[in-house]
C-alpha cells in the first residue's frame, strides 16, 4: 500500500475515511473524534506499532502533548494531552491532532517520539521547527477540511461570531478557525493575540501582508493600541459587531474594523481585524522578503488556549 507523504495528503486521506464511514452510519461528521480515529486507523494501517494508549495528564514545563513509543517495546505507541483546568477542549483536540500527524509524518525521523512545547514550536529554522508546522498543518486540514470549511463560510459574512461558529463545529479554539480562514482568504486581514496589554503575537492574510502589513511581535515589544477594544479589555458582550476604527490605530494608517473577545482571567485577548479590500500601499515587488517575512513569523499559534 503506497501512503501519502505530505500533512495534506494524510489529512485527505483520513477526512475520507471518516466522512465515509459516518455517511454509512447516519452519524454526523463533526467534531471528529481524534482518539478514537488514531487507534482504529493506526491499528488497521500498522498493526505492528499502532497507537493503544491516549490520556491526558497536567503537563508542565510548557508541554502541550506528547507521542512516545511504549516502553515494553512492543512496538505500540501513546499520546498524552495536557488536561489541565485550563485547556479548553478544543485546544485538546486539536493537540490530539497534531500528535497524530507526528505519528503518521514522523516517527521513523524521531523514534524516539516528540514533547511538543512552544518553544520549539516557534524555532523555525530547526528541523524540530519544520515537524512541528507539518503536525499543526495536518491537524488542521483533518479537523477542518477546506471543502466543508468553505461551504460553511459561503454567503456569509465574516465576523467573530462565524469564527465562534466554526470553532464550535470542528471543536477546535477560535483562533483555529481564524488562522484557517486566513490561510485562504482573499481579504485583506489580520489576527492578533493579546497579552498584558502588549501583542504577544499577530498573523496577517496573504494579501495583507503582501501590503506591507504585519507586527514583529517576536521581534519587538509592541502595546496594544490604546484606542482599539484590545487595549480596553472591551467585553464581547459589549462590541459584538466590533467597532470600525480610523487610520492610525492598527498598523497600517487604514481604517480597521476590529472584533475582540477578551478574557480577563488570561489577561488575554484575540482581535479580528478586517482591512479595506484595495489599498494604496505597495506590494512587496521582492518574493524572496515576502517568502522571508511568512516563514519568520510561522510558529503553532493553532494551540492557544481559547
Amino acid at each position: 500500500m503506497t501512503f501519502p507523504t505530505t500533512p495534506e495528503g494524510w489529512a485527505i486521506r483520513l477526512s475520507q475515511v471518516v466522512k465515509i464511514f459516518h455517511q454509512t452510519h447516519e452519524l454526523p461528521r463533526f467534531p471528529i473524534k481524534v482518539a478514537s480515529l488514531a487507534k482504529e486507523f493506526s491499528k488497521q494501517l500498522f498493526p505492528n506499532e499502532p497507537i493503544t494508549m491516549i490520556s491526558g495528564d497536567e503537563l508542565t514545563d510548557g508541554i502541550e502533548g506528547m507521542l512516545f513509543p511504549k516502553p515494553d517495546e512492543s512496538g505500540e505507541w501513546g499520546i498524552i494531552f495536557n488536561s489541565s483546568p485550563t485547556i479548553s477542549k478544543g485546544r485538546i483536540n486539536f493537540t490530539l491532532g497534531h500528535e497524530l500527524g507526528h505519528y503518521l509524518l514522523h516517527r521513523k525521523r524521531s523514534p524516539e517520539g516528540f514533547k511538543c512545547t512552544m518553544r520549539n514550536m516557534m524555532d523555525w529554522d530547526s528541523e524540530v521547527g519544520r515537524m512541528e508546522a507539518e503536525a499543526n498543518k495536518f491537524a488542521s486540514y483533518l479537523l477542518m477540511p477546506l471543502d466543508d470549511f468553505r461551504e460553511q463560510i459561503k454567503g456569509q459574512k465574516v465576523s467573530m461570531e462565524l469564527m465562534l461558529f466554526l470553532a464550535a463545529r470542528y471543536e477546535v479554539s477560535v483562533t483555529a478557525a481564524i488562522l484557517k480562514w486566513l490561510e485562504f482568504t482573499p481579504k485583506r486581514a489580520m489576527l492578533v493575540f493579546g497579552k498584558s496589554g502588549f501583542i504577544d503575537w499577530a498573523w496577517s492574510s496573504t494579501p495583507l501582508i503582501k501590503s506591507g502589513i504585519f507586527y514583529r511581535a517576536r521581534q519587538e515589544t509592541i502595546q496594544l493600541p490604546e484606542k482599539s477594544l484590545a487595549a480596553k479589555g472591551a467585553a464581547y458582550s459589549e462590541f459584538p459587531e466590533g467597532i470600525k476604527h480610523p487610520g492610525g490605530v492598527w498598523a497600517g494608517n487604514e481604517t480597521v474594523h476590529e472584533t475582540t473577545i477578551f478574557s480577563p482571567q488570561k489577561e488575554m485577548s484575540i482581535s479580528l481585524l478586517i482591512y479595506p479590500d484595495y489599498s494604496s500601499h505597495n506590494l512587496y515587488k521582492n518574493s524572496a522578503e515576502f517568502k522571508k517575512r511568512r516563514e519568520f513569523d510561522t510558529f503553532d499559534k493553532f494551540k492557544t488556549n481559547s
